[in-house]
């Protein structure tokens, strides 16, 4: 699958950066793909305060600091503006959160979503897969 461009929900990034049993061997193998440039990785502007808030309670605020610093290199950023925020305070999704994300993913020309919590993305209208459906359709 050439030019697959996945937002990462904010949970697979963590369980891969978390070590989160038993998230953490998708989670990776997703993130090294991302790596490998195998497929392009998007992470909504959002994700990286979350993960340096709980990264910063869970290890230090230098290993976030530097945590996000990574991640920037790796990953594209779909920004969260006005308009994003306004398409997701509109949507159908439950959860504004996961609504944000949706709308980010639509802004950065995301092709897939990748969570764990599909259910939490039934309103979406981009393919959402669970990180070992997307391994299984990567082949990693």
């Amino acid at each position: 699958m050439t030019n697959l461009r996945v937002l990462f929900d904010t949970n697979v990034v963590l369980d891969g950066l978390l070590d989160r049993v038993p998230f953490v061997e998708d989670a990776a193998l997703l993130i090294d793909a991302v790596v490998r440039h195998e497929i392009t990785g998007i992470l909504c502007a959002t994700t990286l305060t979350t993960v340096d808030y709980i990264i910063g309670r869970e290890r230090t605020a230098a290993v976030a600091r530097n945590t996000i610093c990574q991640l920037l290199e790796v990953y594209e950023m779909a920004p969260v503006g006005r308009r994003e925020l306004e398409r997701a305070s509109a949507s159908s999704f439950s959860d504004f959160e996961d609504a944000v994300l949706h709308a980010a993913a639509h802004t950065a020309s995301a092709n897939a979503i990748v969570t764990r919590n599909t259910s939490d993305f039934s309103a979406a209208t981009i393919p959402v897969y669970t990180p070992k459906e997307l391994r299984t359709m990567l082949a990693v």
